[in-house]
């Protein structure tokens, strides 16, 4: 009898935890509250010193997304800079980037659209695969629509689960992008879910947030791609960059980037970071702009780029 109620109990429990991650899985994928004050409180860009303009672009599907646009000062320079479309990691919101999205703007001399995904800090809506992939789209169609970004070299930029919003992006809309950038990012959503917590790995079939990053880069065929990975990952296997790397076969060409010391959450902040992104935006993007910004402007892509 005992065993019985043991067999019944253990059945319950099991049972419990998968329809809890089927049904809770987007709380753990989408973390958007975390760190505490992220979905009230989005630090402006004016706090950084930098000129912008605060943008609220509607998704096809009717969800108000909280946007900044950073354009270079003199409307020309602009019409001939590159535009970085900023795909962020799936904690915190767009105003945590900020730092990032200076370097971009102020060394690199690129303008920069910033998003909060649906659900993430003043954006409206809940956060999930399909949606967020609708949110690329509308920025994108916001950029390529804009008088004087529309016909800029885009680039995407993508940390973490940013990285799979910017393949996805890219490989839908290879026309419409010069550069495609990654940092730390996975194959798919099943195969990382058992490195991140382990007691799931047997539920892994009722995973509906896939992310297939490992085949969308398949369809990136001639953008230029710069892999940038942590060899201390602790979320993100580095095995899984590689391998996106590895699957990659554009003929852009392609780049690999390994930082010995960056965990998933610093390696932006280690040596050569952002002086190798300066490097690959100066020889694969600045060259598709106009001639009439001097090659003097184009270097500092590279030779401006801060010692992280």
């Amino acid at each position: 009898m005992f065993s019985t109620y043991l067999l019944y109990a253990v059945l319950f429990i099991v049972g419990s935890l998968a329809i809890g991650l089927y049904i809770f899985q987007c709380n753990l994928i989408y973390p958007a509250s975390f760190p505490t004050g992220s979905r009230s409180v989005v630090m402006k860009p004016s706090q950084f010193g930098l000129p912008y303009k605060e943008v609220t672009i509607t998704t096809k599907d009717n969800i108000l997304l909280q946007c900044y646009l950073l354009q270079q000062k003199d409307e020309d320079v602009a019409k001939n800079s590159p535009t970085v479309i900023y795909f962020h990691a799936n904690a915190g919101n767009m105003g945590h980037r900020l730092p990032i999205a200076k370097i971009f703007f102020e060394n690199f001399g690129c303008n920069v659209f910033m998003l909060s995904y649906r659900g993430y800090g003043l954006s409206g809506g809940s956060p999930n695969e399909k949606g967020l992939k609708v949110d690329a789209e509308a920025a994108l169609e916001y950029i390529k629509e804009h008088p004087v970004l529309g016909n800029t070299p885009l680039i995407a930029y993508g940390q973490s689960i940013g990285g799979a919003v910017a393949i996805y992006t890219v490989s839908r809309n290879e026309d419409k992008f010069s550069a495609l950038i990654l940092e730390n990012t996975f194959l798919n959503m099943p195969e990382l879910i058992p490195n991140v917590i382990p007691a799931l790995r047997h539920f892994i079939f009722l995973c509906h947030q896939i992310w297939p990053s490992h085949r969308d880069i398949l369809a990136v065929r001639k953008t230029p791609t710069l892999f940038l990975s942590g060899k201390l990952d602790e979320l993100v296997p580095p095995s899984h960059m590689k391998k996106l790397y590895e699957l990659c076969d554009t003929r852009g060409p392609k780049f690999w980037k390994e930082f010995e010391e960056g965990t998933h959450n610093d390696t932006c902040l280690k040596p050569g970071y952002f002086e190798t992104i300066g490097e690959f935006i100066r020889d694969e993007v600045w060259k598709l702009v106009d001639g009439s910004i001097d090659d003097e402007k184009k270097d500092n892509a590279a030779d401006k780029a801060p010692n992280a």
